[in-house]
C-alpha cells in the first residue's frame, strides 16, 4: 500500500466521503485500498477548525485586550503591579497567567534605552543641522575632532557576572560582592578622530570655563598634534555651559581653531559616545577597588582602541544624519 503522498485523487475522494459519513478509519482504508495510517494522515491534513487540546483559557479575548492596554499604557510597571491592576478590573487570573499572556503578546522585560528629551525647538534645529550637513563626505568628517566627557563608576550592584556557589554558601565572603551607597567614580574628557584617539584627561573638579580651557590647552592641543600634525582640523564639542562660554569662544579664536556648530542634546550624533560605550563594555568584568585602580583600567582600555575602530565610527556620520532627517529631528537609535 502506498504512502499518503501516493494517494490518487480517487482514493482521497473516497476517504473524504466516507469520513463525512462517520465511517471508521479501518473501514475507510479497506474501501480506499490503502493503509490505515495513510487515511489518518490525510484526514489530519484536511482537518480545519479543530478544537485545541489542553486546558481551556481562563481569560476571554476582552480580558486579554484589557491586559494589553494596561501594559501599553504603563510599560514601566512590574508584573506584580500590572497583575494587581488587571485583577482589579474584574479578571480572575494568577500572576503566572499574567506573565505568560504578556509573553504571548510579545512583551519582554528589557532595560530601557536612554535618550535625551528634546523639545520642538531643539528637534527643529537638529533637523536643520542635519540637512545642512547631509552632503558632507567622509573626507570632510575625517577633519573633525570629536570630544566629550563621560562618567565611569566602580561596578557595584547588579551589573557584572553571576557567581557559582553551592547551597548554603550565600553568606560566604568568597561568594559575595561589596556594595556602597555612592560608588567611587571619575569624570573623563577624551577626543577622537578618524586617525585614532587622543590622551585622556581625568577631571578633578567641577568643569567651569577656566577648567575647560586648561583641558583644551594641555590635552586637546596635544591630541590635535598627535592626530593631525600640521593639517587643519575642526573641533567638535557639545553646548555645555563651560564649552559655550564667551571666554572659551575667545580661546578658540586666539588659537585659530574653528569649532563645528552643534545642535543641543544630540549625543546620538557624536561618534565618541559609541566609543565610550565600547570602553565601558570592555571594562564590564574589571573589578577596581578604588578610584586610582579605576583610572588605570580606563587608561589601559582606552589604549586598546584602534584607528580602524575610530574610522568606522566616523564613517557612520552620514547614516546618523540620514536617521535624524528621517526622524524629523527626533532622537535616533545611535
Amino acid at each position: 500500500m502506498g504512502k499518503t503522498s501516493d494517494l490518487t485523487a480517487v482514493q482521497k475522494t473516497i476517504i473524504d466521503t466516507l469520513h463525512k459519513e462517520g465511517k471508521t478509519q479501518k473501514v475507510i482504508a479497506k474501501e480506499a485500498g490503502c493503509s490505515q495510517s495513510s487515511v489518518s494522515k490525510h484526514i489530519n491534513r484536511q482537518a480545519k477548525g479543530r478544537k485545541k487540546c489542553g486546558r481551556k483559557m481562563c481569560t476571554s479575548s476582552r480580558d486579554n485586550r484589557t491586559l494589553q492596554r494596561i501594559v501599553t499604557t504603563n510599560p514601566f510597571k512590574n508584573v506584580g503591579e500590572i497583575h494587581k491592576e488587571w485583577t482589579a478590573a474584574g479578571v480572575s487570573a494568577s500572576r503566572t497567567t499574567t506573565r505568560r499572556l504578556m509573553k504571548d503578546m510579545g512583551f519582554r522585560c528589557r532595560i530601557p534605552c536612554v535618550k535625551p528629551l528634546l523639545n520642538k525647538k531643539q528637534r527643529k534645529k537638529r533637523l536643520a543641522w542635519a540637512k545642512d550637513k547631509k552632503d558632507w563626505t567622509d573626507a570632510e568628517w575625517s577633519k573633525v575632532m570629536f570630544s566629550d566627557e563621560s562618567k565611569f563608576c566602580i561596578s557595584f550592584g547588579n551589573q557584572g557576572p553571576r557567581v557559582w556557589r553551592k547551597s548554603g554558601e550565600a553568606q560566604n565572603p568568597r561568594c559575595m560582592r561589596s556594595s556602597v551607597k555612592f560608588p567611587p567614580s571619575v569624570m573623563v574628557w577624551g577626543a577622537m578622530s578618524s586617525a585614532g584617539v587622543g590622551p585622556l584627561c581625568f577631571l578633578r573638579s567641577r568643569v567651569n570655563a577656566a577648567v575647560y580651557q586648561e583641558v583644551l590647552e594641555h590635552f586637546m592641543l596635544p591630541a590635535a598634534d598627535q592626530l593631525y600634525g600640521d593639517a587643519d582640523f575642526t573641533f567638535q564639542q557639545d553646548l555645555a555651559p563651560a564649552h559655550s562660554a564667551k571666554t572659551t569662544s575667545t580661546w578658540f579664536k586666539d588659537h585659530g581653531i574653528p569649532v563645528l556648530d552643534w545642535p543641543a542634546n544630540s549625543p546620538d550624533l557624536n561618534p565618541i559616545e559609541n566609543l565610550w560605550g565600547i570602553v565601558k563594555r570592555r571594562m564590564q568584568y574589571a573589578r577596581p577597588n578604588n578610584a586610582e585602580e579605576l583610572k588605570t583600567t580606563i587608561r589601559a582600555t582606552w589604549a586598546l582602541i584602534t584607528p580602524e575602530q575610530c574610522h568606522r565610527l566616523i564613517e557612520s556620520m552620514p547614516r546618523r544624519i540620514t536617521a535624524v532627517i528621517e526622524a524629523k529631528g527626533a532622537p535616533t537609535k545611535y
